[in-house]
């Protein structure tokens, strides 16, 4: 025979407590604990909030009394030597080397051999040295170096023949000027 549940007792917080399954009530005690956690991590958010909007406001305080306080620049007395050799450096890294090369190299044909390239800033003068077999392809150099819109002059300085070498080849300097851009 099967059993009968029978009750007549009242309902009542205690006795439907005492019939729940305990997985069911452990489940509950778990999901009360997870509210829990999950309102004390959001308190801890807003008074975080609110401190980092406190320490906007104190920033941006501090920067609007800076900004409304007129900034003296202490004056430092630079001496010549100092002040003309700065000046000396930033026109060498001024030079247009790009377009200075890109001239000698368009008007260098095979028979001449470039030996050196000298900038002066100041005087704003391309000092060039090369080597060619014959005068002929020195002077035909020079003119070709007169054909190029950057040079405004160019003047042969020396030439000299090379007795020590061999082929006995001509060196010869020249100095071209350029315009500035």
């Amino acid at each position: 025979m099967r059993q009968m549940n029978i009750d007549f007792a009242p309902r009542g917080l205690r006795r439907s407590l005492f019939h729940t399954h305990p997985a069911l009530l452990a489940l509950g005690g778990a999901g009360l604990l997870l509210c829990a956690a999950a309102g004390f991590g959001g308190w801890k958010l807003v008074e975080q909030q609110r401190l980092r909007e406190h320490q906007l406001r104190h920033i941006q305080e501090r920067a609007a009394a800076i900004s409304a306080r007129p900034v003296e620049v202490a004056r430092v007395a630079i001496p010549e030597g100092q002040a003309a050799f700065v000046n000396g450096a930033i026109l060498q890294l001024n030079l247009p080397w790009r377009d200075l090369q890109d001239a000698v190299a368009a008007a260098t044909p095979r028979s001449v051999a470039l030996v050196a390239m000298e900038p002066d800033s100041r005087k704003q003068v391309l000092k060039i040295t090369a080597e060619t077999k014959t005068s002929d392809d020195m002077v035909a150099y020079v003119a070709e170096l007169k054909q190029q819109e950057l040079f405004s002059g160019v003047t042969l300085t020396r030439h000299e023949i090379n007795e020590q070498d061999p082929n006995r080849p001509l060196r010869f300097q020249l100095e071209a000027a350029w315009v500035s851009r």
